[in-house]
């Protein structure tokens, strides 16, 4: 990309299972503060903000437009506002075309997800299923990833024994970072004994309910400097979306991940992913996620993540030092918080699990079931 675009500043709460004291607006809020607090940024129409991206959901909300709750909170009354209601890396690769294209120089990026607000979040994302064929038979992201799960793991030679390594790494990972949320530590033998949930699936594979809210400020490359003395620069970006109907789809396969990363990778100028990166941060929200999208992005061999975690590769490649999803971040937010970590390491600022020397780092994020749609960028300071 001829022109660059920076994030100049992050903010984020910590990742809780339940924030029953404080609306989402409060949430977002403390997140508002911090940026403007960090960075001086104002809101007037000629050198300030003029348009905010937002990241939220209807149903976790439970209310229409949900949007609509947070516009004066965020600073966007009578500015312009645009909603994402998917993965929110999506919300940066739509804030870096504002900018590239001329329409902006600078956008606020700022989402929440309460978890913790539905009875059940497999009932919230059954919604996404066709109301006709799929929702009746009770289909959610659950038993979807289970079933991509059982046929990644027969083709990669991914064992339940890989998948409890991966879930005490994160949790070791996540108890160094002190926006994650707080899990107690636990043994490889606790993690195979843990309740199935969707076979092969275990209680303890699956990231748990989680509440949390975040924030970037994003700007034009001209700009940058008088926001932050150590901006990161977006170099790449790619998304690609997979088929709606799990049939029509090679469960074990990665294509749509594989398309965002070569976009992504094409605009970077990357062509060995094996040796690109300092920090990589994969949107696990499944252990077998893990080893998966490792090799959807090329930094594992195909169907080879079980040969993959057995040599190293997830500390070789520094994968998830922020803990990752599967520690606990919520439904849409999971992308958002690999690109805050990768932001934090290419600054210096991770403390307690930073990467020295870090210059160019992949965040990842999905959504929908058994990661339908993939996005992928690439960040270097």
């Amino acid at each position: 990309m001829n022109r660059k675009v920076a994030i100049c500043a992050v903010a984020q709460i910590k990742n809780e299972p339940d924030i029953w004291y404080q609306r989402f607006q409060g949430m977002l809020f403390d997140c508002f503060e911090s940026i403007v607090q960090q960075t001086g940024v104002g809101f007037d129409m000629e050198k300030g903000i003029r348009n905010v991206i937002t990241i939220s959901d209807d149903v976790f909300d439970a209310r229409t437009i949900s949007d609509n709750g947070m516009t004066d909170v965020v600073g966007a009354h009578f500015l312009g506002e645009e909603k994402i209601a998917q993965d929110g890396l999506n919300a940066l690769g739509y804030a870096m075309a504002c900018i590239l294209s001329g329409h902006d120089d600078l956008i606020l990026v700022i989402g929440h997800c309460k978890e913790s607000q539905a009875e059940s979040r497999n009932m919230c994302t059954n919604l996404a299923f066709d109301p006709f064929y799929c929702r009746p038979v009770g289909l959610d992201f659950l038993n979807a990833s289970a079933f991509q799960a059982r046929a990644y793991m027969a083709r990669s030679g991914v064992t339940e024994a890989h998948l409890a390594k991966i879930v005490v790494r994160s949790r070791q990972n996540a108890a160094k970072n002190p926006y994650a949320r707080e899990n107690p530590p636990v043994t490889e033998q606790e993690v195979m004994a843990s309740p199935m949930l969707a076979d092969p699936i275990r209680q303890l594979h699956q990231y748990p309910v989680t509440d949390w809210a975040a924030a970037m400020l994003v700007c034009c490359e001209e700009r940058a400097r008088e926001f932050t003395d150590t901006p990161v620069w977006i170099t790449g970006f790619g998304s690609c979306m997979d088929s709606y109907f799990l049939g029509d789809r090679d469960l074990a396969g990665n294509f749509a991940l594989k398309n965002a990363a070569e976009r992504a990778y094409a605009r970077a100028g990357i062509t060995d992913p094996k040796t690109a990166f300092d920090v990589v941060e994969l949107n696990d929200a499944s252990a077998y996620q893990l080893p998966m999208w490792a090799e959807g992005v090329g930094i594992a061999d195909e169907a080879g993540g079980g040969a993959w975690i057995d040599a190293g590769g997830m500390d070789r490649y520094h994968v998830n030092l922020s803990g990752g999803m599967l520690a606990g971040n919520p439904v849409m937010l999971g992308g958002l918080a690999r690109a805050m970590e990768a932001v934090l390491q290419l600054q210096g600022k991770a403390e307690g699990r930073q990467v020295e020397g870090a210059k160019r780092a992949l965040a990842h994020g999905t959504t929908g079931p058994a990661g339908q749609h993939h996005a992928v960028i690439i960040l270097e300071n």
